[in-house]
């Protein structure tokens, strides 16, 4: 990720949690996306199959109430952060059996925002003193994460 993409998540963690990254929670976070985007998608997808569609819609993508509101929060905030370009290179998914919209990956940037700013959040409700995370911070806060999603 180029260095001003860093610098606009560092901005966007401190002002969603306080919290303190630097490019190896930037590298951790993007291989959460990666492995989350495959999931929504895999569910997606079966939902998709089950409703005899070739195309994975936005209504067949799990989103979860408090994500959905997580994505509201970032759409509110992007517009002083410019995160969009940054979302958009991290919303890459495998190929699958059923592709998504144009509608559906229109999306995808968002639900990535989303899932950033309620790792932030888990992140400050497991240690709510903590100010830069530690890999023991990132993986409970994924396994979390994982358990829910």
């Amino acid at each position: 990720m180029p260095v001003f993409g860093v610098a606009k998540f560092e901005r966007f963690f401190r002002l969603a949690a306080e919290l303190d990254v630097d490019k190896d929670d930037l590298k951790r976070f993007s291989d959460f996306v990666e492995h989350k985007l495959y999931d929504l998608l895999v569910m997606a997808e079966a939902t998709a199959s089950a409703n005899s569609r070739d195309l994975i819609e936005p209504y067949d993508l799990p989103i979860t109430k408090g994500v959905q509101e997580n994505i509201r929060t970032v759409r509110k905030k992007d517009d002083d952060l410019e995160l969009r370009p940054i979302l958009d290179r991290l919303a890459t998914y495998p190929p699958l059996d059923r592709m998504p919209s144009e509608e559906t990956e229109a999306r995808l940037p968002e639900i990535v925002g989303g899932w950033g700013l309620a790792l932030a959040k888990i992140i400050k409700i497991v240690d709510p003193e903590v100010k830069n995370p530690q890999s023991q911070h990132w993986e409970r806060a994924m396994r979390i994460f994982d358990e829910l999603m």
